[in-house]
């Protein structure tokens, strides 16, 4: 039985991370998602412990909107990892969870079986209203992942929107998923986030949906087409599966696996993690600011003053802000 006084050494959490204790594992990532200072000083420091071990998974992003499958699909493309030698961690993010706060036993009802192998794990994270935090969470949360032995990491968005951005940025493939018979405009897709896509699956494509399923893929086969070339020089696929019938599962591995050797031979697969930690630099920089600018104690009294004038008329809000950094500055 281990001192409470220790499990709050970062020693405690880097030893058993190493040593693939995923118990101890749940507990760091809990202290990453922590906005208080103390937990975050022990984060950086864990982090700082595990980096060295951390960088050798395939980081996949999946999204696509509510009622498309996600769930349902990543158990039965989880399944097909952890059978074929993969060591799994789902890591889910619900930008609209703020107003519910989440639920952290949701996702592992969602995949009842995937929650129970051995061979993966999944930790559902809310964004506690913060893109930016949930990048520098999430991307922490990998890291750590990683260094626990998960050589394969899927981070999954709820909604469609500015997360994707977001977890495009931190994962090596981005797996878009969409339904048959539904326009953009209905699914709530955006063209910019069709074009980050490596790759498309329409998904419930089984019994009476088969047909729509194959027009849908013809359709989005052509629209890709029209798309600017990527720098990777992979062009995106587009296939069907039906993860309730396992169909189509296999495809969508062997589509990644020919994505890493492409982009491994022609080294944009190295360019891009270095793209990553270079964009994960100057976000860390930029939010760091921004919460020592907010947590000043003379600017949040300030600031409240400033929030009374905004209310009358006549008032530039942008001298006002513009006045405020002055101050901060001195």
């Amino acid at each position: 039985m281990k001192k409470t006084s220790e499990i709050f050494k970062p020693e405690f959490y880097i030893k058993g991370i190493l040593k693939r204790d995923i118990s101890i594992l749940s507990r760091a990532i809990t202290l990453v998602e922590s906005t208080k200072d103390e937990h975050q000083k022990i984060a950086e420091k864990i982090i700082d412990g595990i980096i060295g071990k951390s960088g050798k998974s395939f980081r996949l992003g999946i999204t696509g909107v509510p009622g498309v499958g996600k769930s349902t699909f990543i158990e039965s493309f989880g399944l097909h990892l952890v059978t074929n030698g993969h060591h799994l961690a789902v890591l889910t993010i619900d930008p609209s969870s703020s107003k519910s706060k989440g639920s952290i036993l949701g996702d592992k009802t969602r995949m009842e079986k995937l929650s129970v192998h051995p061979g993966a794990y999944i930790r559902p994270s809310p964004s506690s209203g913060s893109l930016g935090g949930v990048a520098r969470k999430t991307n922490e949360t990998i890291l750590l992942c990683e260094a626990a032995g998960f050589d394969f990491i899927i981070v999954e968005t709820v909604g469609v929107g500015q997360s994707e951005i977001s977890v495009n940025e931190m994962t090596d493939f981005f797996l878009l998923l969409m339904l048959a018979g539904a326009g953009d405009e209905l699914q709530g897709i955006k063209r910019g986030i069709m074009e980050m896509a490596d790759s498309i699956i329409i998904t419930k494509a089984d019994g009476n949906n088969i047909q729509k399923a194959k027009g849908a893929r013809a359709e989005y086969a052509n629209a890709i087409h029209l798309f600017p070339a990527t720098e990777s020089g992979w062009i995106p696929k587009v296939n069907t599966c039906s993860a309730i019938q396992n169909e189509g599962i296999k495809e969508v591995y062997d589509v990644i696996e020919e994505y890493k050797r492409l982009t491994i031979s022609n080294k944009y697969f190295n360019k891009k993690r270095q793209a990553q930690q270079l964009e994960w630099f100057h976000r860390s920089v930029s939010n760091s600011l921004l919460e020592k600018f907010y947590t000043n104690p003379k600017i949040k009294k300030q600031i409240q003053a400033i929030e009374k004038k905004l209310s009358g008329k006549n008032v530039n809000p942008y001298k006002l802000a513009s006045e405020l950094v002055k101050k901060w500055k001195k």
